[in-house]
């Protein structure tokens, strides 16, 4: 059955949203970014809009995604939130950049929680199980299942993006990320090869993307071969998957469909949509996901 997940995120908050933009709190700071998804009408002025935003994010005319910010004085080009669950403590680091993200997508982190309790599940003494993290950008998945004890694998393309994700792993107090700049599917191919196994798999890929030596990603065409590979790497009992698609026009029935192609009946699945609500009650998706234990 489709659900729609929420998480309980006290330094996040869905301001208000509409004519394809959203206004978010993170931590103390607030911004406002352009959101294809918002086609209704905002329930604030445009007064309040530009009273709360202390940045704001400006679309380059030539380009779909990139752009710059334009800063209220005094707001810093990067600050710091905090999540909890249990006992679960993450510090993740934000910042501005050019394609009008901050570094973190905080609807996923009613997936970090998932994460959390299967490490925690499939632990055996001292054996930790081993987790892999694809398209991994700032870590937050990575974290939640170190945090739990699991022994991760954090694959990105992007150098940048990997070091940033290192940042907030210290800033979290943890330690022992198995770092690889590499494009994915590589990574994949090679581990295939090699008959290694792991007990949890998170994918997180972009609609478009570039490997670290310029392999081009369109999900469309490489989500198939890639959940193919990665069924080989997935243990037969008691692992999990957590799967999201940020693309617009697929849907969780997709992710549904194409990660049974390629892995077969779980033993429990779940999926649907990433949403927050604003202060009047409008709905915003986010992003689909599907997830199973075997």
């Amino acid at each position: 059955m489709l659900e729609t997940l929420t998480p309980r995120f006290g330094d996040y908050e869905l301001i208000d949203s509409g004519d394809f933009e959203k206004l978010e709190r993170f931590g103390d700071r607030c911004t406002r970014r352009p959101e294809p998804q918002a086609v209704w009408r905002k329930s604030l002025e445009d007064a309040e809009w530009a009273r709360l935003a202390d940045a704001s994010f400006l679309r380059d005319r030539r380009s779909d995604e990139r752009g710059e910010w334009r800063l209220r004085p005094g707001m810093p080009e990067r600050w710091t939130v905090q999540y909890a669950y249990h006992e679960m403590r993450l510090r993740m680091r934000l910042g501005l950049t050019s394609f009008k993200h901050v570094g973190l997508f905080p609807e996923q982190a009613a997936n970090w929680e998932f994460i959390y309790d299967n490490c925690l599940r499939l632990r055996r003494g001292d054996a930790a199980p081993r987790v892999l993290n694809l398209f991994a950008y700032t870590g937050g998945a990575t974290l939640a299942a170190r945090a739990a004890g699991a022994d991760v694998t954090h694959v990105d393309s992007v150098k940048q993006v990997v070091t940033w994700a290192r940042e907030n792993m210290e800033a979290s107090g943890l330690a022992g990320v198995r770092w690889i700049v590499e494009d994915a599917m590589r990574f994949v191919e090679r581990e295939a090869r090699r008959g290694n196994v792991y007990d949890g798999i998170i994918l997180d890929p972009p609609a478009y993307g570039r490997g670290a030596d310029g392999e081009k990603w369109v999900l469309e065409q490489g989500i198939g071969p890639m959940l193919d590979r990665c069924a080989r790497l997935l243990s037969p009992r008691g692992a999990f998957l957590v799967f999201n698609l940020y693309s617009m026009g697929l849907s969780a029935l997709v992710a549904r469909t194409a990660v049974r192609q390629a892995f077969g009946v779980p033993g429990e699945e779940s999926y649907g949509e990433l949403c927050f609500g604003d202060r009047s009650g409008k709905q915003l998706p986010l992003g689909t996901y599907y997830r199973f234990v075997r």
